[in-house]
């Protein structure tokens, strides 16, 4: 039945499906998992990084994180360069916005500029959805820190823990499981880690398959930080310590 309908994304089912997106939806989690964890000190976003063949230098620029402006930055899972188009649109919507109003744009407010751009390209001929999600953290003065998912339908939601990318639908529920609503930077950084690194598709976490980046405040400015391959190599050994910690108790 599927078959005549899904030629067009403009074309509704008998269901009341658009069967386009939801093939993009598919696509997504075919890709590399991201997790977001909202803390009372800020944001933690973790990503796996699909590393294809060993000859690609990964060390010189992020796979799955991005700046868009000094105060909100984004995870993405999916086509990486559908996520490029629409990355460039968020830099230059948030600083038109800084441009006209002399203020900072608030993360709701890029985030419902995207999925606007994302829901037309469901809605029209000749287009095809965005083959890609984002997680969206970032702080402003009118509702503090802030993570956001949206999805190739133009979806958008608000998130205190959430998972996008492969094996999503397990990660979220070992999320509902263990979150805390009061839980500090440090430890959502490493329930971050542990959903990630027992959901993700390689059988060992290790420093080269995964990203790691926080949006935080210090001295009353937001500040986004990239871990580095040590930082990073230090929050997976605390994983694998706590991993073989459980196996010996065991």
């Amino acid at each position: 039945m599927s078959r005549r309908y899904d030629s067009r994304t403009t074309v509704f089912s008998p269901e009341g499906r658009l069967y386009q997106v939801e093939y993009a939806m598919d696509a997504i989690n075919h890709a590399g998992a991201a997790v977001g964890v909202l803390s009372k000190d800020g944001v933690v976003l973790v990503a796996e990084k699909k590393i294809t063949s060993k000859l690609l230098e990964t060390s010189i620029s992020t796979e799955k994180m991005y700046k868009i402006d000094h105060h909100i930055a984004a995870a993405v899972a999916g086509i990486t360069a559908d996520a490029n188009i629409l990355i460039n649109h968020a830099r230059l919507g948030a600083q038109r916005h800084l441009l006209t109003y002399s203020e900072p744009m608030p993360v709701e407010g890029l985030v419902r500029n995207i999925c606007d751009l994302k829901q037309g390209y469901t809605q029209f001929g000749g287009l095809r959805p965005f083959g890609v999600s984002f997680l969206w953290a970032g702080w402003d003065s009118h509702f503090g820190f802030q993570l956001y998912q949206s999805d190739p339908s133009g979806n958008y939601g608000g998130w205190k823990a959430t998972s996008i990318g492969g094996n999503s639908q397990s990660s979220q529920s070992m999320l509902r499981q263990e979150y805390k609503d009061d839980c500090s930077l440090t430890e959502a950084l490493e329930l971050a880690v542990k959903v990630l690194g027992k959901n993700m598709d390689s059988t060992t976490l290790s420093a080269d398959k995964v990203e790691i980046s926080t949006v935080t405040r210090v001295n009353g400015k937001v500040v986004f930080h990239c871990f580095t391959n040590e930082q990073i190599a230090a929050e997976v050994k605390k994983f694998t310590d706590e991993i073989q910690k459980t196996t010996t108790t065991q």
